[in-house]
């Protein structure tokens, strides 16, 4: 299947490394225009001049902070003013782990905050484009732990919760002017973040971080990790046209994890 994204222009959220900058780059092979957001402004840099742009296509970065809220619409804002988009991917940095009985109230805002006012907010400000033209791409990167909760990801289970059911009650709301909007329940993937837990994990259980990402290979029926550029051909499909009727869906990319239904 040839994925054809030539005259689209993406906007991706936490693409300067791991899933997120998978996304750009896959975007962008089959043919999109990608601006990609984080907070460093050298990687960003750095990675849109690797991207390919043989299909005519002509990528920006933006160095924004979701934490700073105000800064960070104030950016998007201006951006769009002369930039559309069309396939949006709402994808941030996740909130610190730990359980429930870990996290005080102000940690919970700040979650809300970065993880579904962030995408909100963006989502708002792409919609009247996208409903203009008649065709709309709107993908959100959640977690296997919406589904079935992570003791120690007590805020991104709560507020990506969120994201995902507001993502169907958006998905309702815009279907008939020719706009998706999809979620994707991110399992395990080779990433910096889950080294990150990994290593945090490991120090409270007094191990070692390598016997920690073990056990968690083993929990995977597929008895591996997700390479990240898995996730961008996921992300393609879903903002081609190939996924015109696909819609409103939670899509778990976690190689067996879940055993709910």
């Amino acid at each position: 299947m040839h994925i054809d994204l030539r005259s689209k222009r993406a906007l991706v959220g936490g693409s300067s490394r791991g899933i997120g900058r998978a996304i750009a780059e896959q975007l962008a092979k089959s043919g999109a225009s990608v601006c990609v957001m984080a907070r460093s402004e050298d990687k960003l840099k750095a990675l849109i001049n690797k991207l390919p742009t043989d299909q005519g296509q002509k990528h920006h970065c933006l160095a924004i902070d979701y934490h700073q809220q105000s800064d960070y619409q104030k950016k998007i804002k201006e951006y769009l003013l002369s930039n559309p988009v069309d396939i949006l991917v709402n994808n941030t940095q996740g909130p610190p782990g730990g359980g429930a009985l870990e996290q005080d109230l102000e940690a919970y805002q700040s979650a809300f905050d970065l993880l579904f006012k962030s995408v909100v907010f963006t989502t708002q400000e792409v919609l009247p484009h996208m409903q203009k033209q008649g065709w709309g791409r709107i993908i959100n990167v959640a977690s296997v732990s919406v589904q079935e909760p992570l003791n120690y990801l007590a805020l991104s289970n709560s507020i990506r919760a969120a994201v995902v059911t507001w993502g169907k009650t958006l998905a309702t709301d815009v279907a008939a002017q020719g706009i998706t909007v999809n979620s994707i329940l991110t399992g395990y993937f080779d990433t910096d973040r889950i080294a990150q837990l990994n290593a945090q994990k490991a120090k409270k259980m007094g191990v070692d971080p390598a016997e920690v990402r073990k056990a968690m290979e083993n929990q995977v029926p597929m008895k591996r990790i997700g390479d990240p550029a898995e996730y961008g051909h996921l992300v393609a499909f879903l903002a081609s046209d190939k996924a015109s009727y696909l819609t409103g869906t939670k899509i778990p990319l976690d190689g067996g994890l879940l055993k709910s239904l």
